[in-house]
């Protein structure tokens, strides 16, 4: 594999790049510092567990009884791709009703009802279960626990009659217009939690060393695939929330496998590209209030930022506390949004087409501010909303749904 080399100049700008990814050293090695250890850190994680401990178990008590589901499970006629890839189609694309056969066209935030999604719903599902379950040993130490998630992993990875290929080749496909998009990369962002719910029970006794590392090399692969594949790189390249969520899942499975030059690329896209780029020196997404879903689309970004964060920051590259010149940072980005969180009516823009009533929700981006900034007001909002959403779109748009998992 081909060494993986940025030449600094190239990070001191906001042009597209192109990296080419190396297997780094050992998990262990590369893992980032413990950030938040103080008696106040802590405290929040504490009162965390509080209030979702209950909801957890409920979750993960249900999830012991599932039996795995991967994209082997179901198929559609329009997928370009194998018994073992990833299928999807664009949500906005409808049929033409001038003619019936001719290609899909646009709808903005207009979701497709009869689009094909049962494989991103399995995903979602993999997350979930995963999520639950890794949050249910976290606090309990029952290694049941984490068993059972190991079963799905190894369904999803590992097994060659029911595993995933690594790649979205075919994702967010549109009818007579392409078989897969780079756009369809944000599809997994459901992998995150299975990701970050490994790591959360990788001391368990029950764990399977010789399945974990085929997960990592699985992972590997897919790394290998979204830095090098064309539709990897124009994702990455987006001007918005893809852009964000390209990063923001690179660096997770990057921490994973010990690629640390790849989690340097994100850490310093994030301070050369995503903020002074994407952020209005007020702390708004420009990019995403132009949308039909404003409002959605600007809390997804956050807490697609704020999760970077999270994952990368080190004590001696802290994201929570860096700022560009001109002074925007992840704190400014959380204060614009929250009085619109606290308080949906006083959104001073349009309202989202689709899915104004659902949100917010519980999103991360208050638990992991309040924790990083020490926001009591932040933290008790995220308290106040709802933890168990069950719409589908809010469900896909939530990056993190199992908080405890991210927290030390």
């Amino acid at each position: 594999m081909k060494a993986f080399i940025i030449p600094i100049c190239l990070l001191l700008f906001s042009r597209p790049v192109q990296p080419v990814p190396a297997n780094g050293p050992a998990l262990a090695e590369q893992r980032p510092a413990v950030l938040r250890l103080s008696n106040n850190e802590l405290s929040y994680y504490k009162e965390a567990v509080r209030v979702l401990r209950v909801q957890v178990l409920e979750e993960a008590n249900k999830a012991l009884k599932q039996e795995p589901i991967t994209v082997t499970a179901s198929s559609s006629p329009r997928s370009a791709g194998g018994r073992h890839d990833f299928f999807s189609e664009a949500d906005y694309w409808w049929p033409n009703p001038q003619s019936v056969d001719s290609p899909y066209i646009q709808r903005d935030g207009m979701s497709n009802p009869a689009n094909f999604t049962a494989h991103r719903l399995a995903m979602i599902r993999f997350s979930r279960i995963v999520g639950a379950l890794a949050s249910a040993y976290k606090i309990t130490g029952d290694e049941k626990y984490a068993r059972a998630a190991l079963k799905h992993c190894r369904a999803w990875f590992a097994d060659t009659a029911t595993r995933m290929n690594p790649n979205l080749q075919f994702a967010q496909a549109i009818k007579g217009r392409n078989t897969g998009r780079g756009i369809g990369i944000i599809d997994t962002i459901q992998l995150m939690e299975v990701i970050q719910g490994l790591l959360a029970m990788q001391e368990a006794k029950a764990m399977d060393r010789t399945l974990l590392e085929a997960v990592k090399t699985w992972f590997e692969q897919y790394l290998q695939w979204l830095t090098t594949h064309q539709y990897g790189k124009d994702e990455m390249n987006a001007a918005n929330n893809h852009g964000t969520c390209w990063a923001m899942q690179v660096a997770v499975f990057a921490r994973f496998t010990g690629n640390k030059q790849l989690m340097d690329f994100c850490s310093n896209r994030y301070k050369t590209v995503f903020l002074p780029s994407q952020m209005a020196a007020d702390g708004s997404f420009p990019q995403e209030l132009r949308r039909t879903k404003p409002y959605g689309y600007s809390l997804f970004n956050l807490d697609a930022m704020t999760t970077l964060c999270q994952v990368l920051s080190t004590k001696e590259n802290n994201l929570w506390e860096y700022q560009t010149p001109d002074g925007r940072s992840m704190k400014k980005g959380i204060a614009y949004l929250y009085p619109y969180i606290a308080d949906k009516n006083k959104w001073p823009f349009q309202h989202d087409v689709m899915y104004w009533d659902q949100w917010p929700v519980a999103h991360p981006a208050l638990i992991f501010g309040a924790e990083a900034y020490n926001q009591s007001d932040w933290f008790n909002t995220w308290k106040s909303l709802d933890h168990k959403p069950e719409t589908e779109e809010v469900v896909r748009n939530l990056p993190v749904r199992h908080p405890l998992i991210w927290m030390n």
